[in-house]
């Protein structure tokens, strides 16, 4: 983007606020160092016990060699968000007693409409970008993290390389700590849910591959772990403030965009087992789900991979033609059967050349979550367990 683009693009983007926060002072008055190349974000509520844990990891980042990073490289941006216990004290006293580490806490009582963590995660991310645009930094890396959440050593260091070898936003690969007393229900349904996961995008990568995003990777893109360049963040509008899902929102408007996303197995964390969070539809409340499905006997229902193949397999031709426009509709009429999407959906989406591909796809997938749709009443759920076995005998085709 243009530098004088690229700057009208930033006022339009700052001159919105997040209505619900309106009127909320600026979070982090200290200027960043001009060196700043990377800004970490942890919004936290009631995190008094995890906090330091988490700042601790932070601050012993390495790069590929062991050597720690240069500290004014990278900062630290807490926001304490209507806490009832010592959280924010907590990074308070983390950061005195690490005088080098470039640490800044805020403390804030949102109202009763934005007291969660989208709006959290949101006014943080805002912070962080405008930041990094102050240090002339259009890709310098708005990373994400959460308070209970440990990064690994290297965290920093291999999310600036993704971004670095092209990546618009990076999502790590979230690992559950395991503990004792651990619920072995939830962990079961979880492993199965990572395995199916996995092997969708291992299946992808074979039939409809990404060269932004080449195996091996994986499928996360979540709080806990992702990062954004200042520029792709302001191209979409920033992160959706919602109660919950607000990662997923934010990788479904890059997807929408066309940015390079890369879900890279090099960018690790690990994170708590708990099953008693702040969001409604987190990690903490599907594991507290899965625990229940397993006490209960109830099955886990997926995508029948065929189903996916075919999704994958139309995805490829449709792009292919968004490049290049076929002269034949009945190609595309044939896709759209396929899809089980009218067929004037397609040719106009990909009649529109100022419309990314990923919008146009968009349109196919919101058919498909239908309920009572043709896709739907074509390609029924099924239990994980009868879905692995038929994703392994689909992805031993490729070994032979």
């Amino acid at each position: 983007m243009p530098p004088l683009a690229s700057a009208l693009f930033y006022d339009t983007f700052f001159h919105r606020s997040l209505p619900d926060a309106a009127g909320l002072p600026l979070l982090f008055l200290t200027p960043p160092d001009p060196r700043l190349t990377l800004s970490v974000v942890v919004p936290v509520r009631n995190e008094a016990e995890q906090l330091p844990k988490t700042l601790a990891a932070l601050a012993a980042q390495v790069d590929d060699r062991g050597n720690a990073l240069d500290p004014a490289a990278y900062e630290v941006l807490v926001l304490a968000n209507n806490c009832t216990d010592g959280t924010a004290a907590a990074a308070d006293g983390f950061a005195r007693r690490h005088p080098t580490m470039a640490l800044h806490v805020a403390e804030v009582t949102l109202p009763p409409p934005a007291a969660h963590v989208g709006a959290a995660r949101r006014l943080l991310m805002d912070a962080a970008c405008r930041r990094l645009w102050s240090c002339g930094r259009e890709r310098g890396v708005i990373a994400s993290t959460d308070g209970d959440t440990r990064v690994a050593p290297d965290w920093v260091h291999q999310t600036r390389k993704e971004i670095a070898a092209g990546a618009d936003a990076v999502g790590g690969r979230i690992r559950v700590e395991r503990q004792r007393g651990e619920d072995r229900d939830a962990r079961l349904y979880s492993l199965r849910d990572t395995a199916y996961q996995r092997g969708l995008a291992r299946l992808e990568s074979r039939l409809d591959p990404d060269s932004a995003d080449p195996w091996p990777r994986h499928h996360q893109f979540f709080g806990g772990s992702l990062g954004i360049t200042a520029e792709a963040y302001c191209r979409v509008g920033g992160l959706p403030p919602l109660p919950c899902l607000e990662d997923v929102a934010l990788e479904d408007a890059l997807r929408r965009a066309d940015a390079c996303i890369r879900h890279s197995p090099q960018v690790r964390v690990s994170t708590s087992a708990r099953q008693e969070g702040r969001t409604p539809l987190g990690l903490s409340s599907q594991l507290r789900e899965w625990g229940e499905m397993g006490r209960t006997g109830q099955a886990h229902w997926v995508q029948q991979p065929a189903a996916v193949a075919v999704r994958l397999l139309a995805r490829r031709s449709l792009r292919r033609f968004w490049r290049t426009p076929p002269t034949a509709p009945a190609v595309l009429d044939a896709l759209a059967d396929a899809l089980a999407v009218p067929a004037p959906l397609l040719h106009s989406g990909l009649a529109s050349p100022r419309q990314p591909f990923g919008a146009s796809w968009a349109e196919v997938l919101a058919c498909h979550q239908e309920p009572d749709g043709v896709w739907a009443r074509r390609w029924p759920l099924i239990p994980i367990t009868e879905a692995l076995p038929d994703l392994r005998r689909r992805l031993d085709r490729f070994r032979q």
